[in-house]
C-alpha cells in the first residue's frame, strides 16, 4: 500500500507543476505580436491568379505555405473575379468600398448582394462564387493555408490568357 502512495504521489507532482507553469501568463509561446499599420502595409501586385489591377498586402503569415494567414486585397472600382472556388473555407471582411457577391458558375450580376463596409462572410471550401468591387473597395481575407483560387472556367484564369497570348 505505501508502494502505491509513494508511486502515485511521484507522478501527481509532477504533473501538478507541469499544469502550474502551463497556467503561468506566455509560458506556452514566445510569439510575436503583429500590428500593421494602415500607412505602413506594404501593397504590392495581387498574384497572377486574379486579373490585372489589384493589389495585395500580406499582414500575417505566408498564404502560399500551410498555416494562418491574413491579406489584404485592394481592387479598383468595377474590379470582377470570375466564378471560382477554393479549397479551404474563405474568410471576408469588407474593410473600404463595397463588395458584390454571387454563388454559382455563371457571372449574374443580377444575383448580386452587396456587402458594405463592416460585412464579415464565409464562404464554404468549394462554393463556386464570384465578385465585384463597388467603389476602390478593400478586403481582408484570411484563413489557413495555403491559398488558392480555381477558376470554374479554366479560360477565365488570368495566367491562361496571358500564355495565350
Amino acid at each position: 500500500m505505501m508502494r502505491y502512495a509513494l508511486l502515485t504521489l511521484a507522478l501527481v507532482v509532477p504533473l501538478t507543476a507541469a499544469s502550474a507553469q502551463a497556467k503561468k501568463p506566455g509560458a506556452h509561446t514566445q510569439r510575436a505580436v503583429t500590428v500593421a499599420l494602415p500607412d505602413q502595409m506594404t501593397w504590392g501586385p495581387a498574384p497572377a491568379v486574379l486579373p490585372a489591377g489589384a493589389k495585395l498586402a500580406v499582414l500575417e503569415g505566408d498564404p502560399t505555405k500551410s498555416g494562418a494567414f491574413t491579406m489584404r486585397l485592394l481592387m479598383p472600382d468595377g474590379y470582377q473575379i470570375s466564378p471560382h472556388f477554393h479549397p479551404a473555407t474563405e474568410h471576408v471582411t469588407v474593410v473600404s468600398g463595397a463588395l458584390l457577391v454571387g454563388m454559382g458558375e455563371k457571372f449574374d450580376e443580377s444575383q448580386m448582394k452587396t456587402l458594405p463596409v463592416g460585412a464579415f462572410g464565409t464562404i464554404p471550401a468549394g462554393m463556386h462564387h464570384y465578385a465585384k468591387a463597388n467603389g476602390e473597395t478593400v478586403l481582408q481575407l484570411h484563413g489557413i493555408g495555403p491559398w488558392r483560387l480555381i477558376y470554374v472556367n479554366k479560360a477565365d484564369d488570368p495566367r491562361k490568357k496571358v500564355a495565350a497570348n
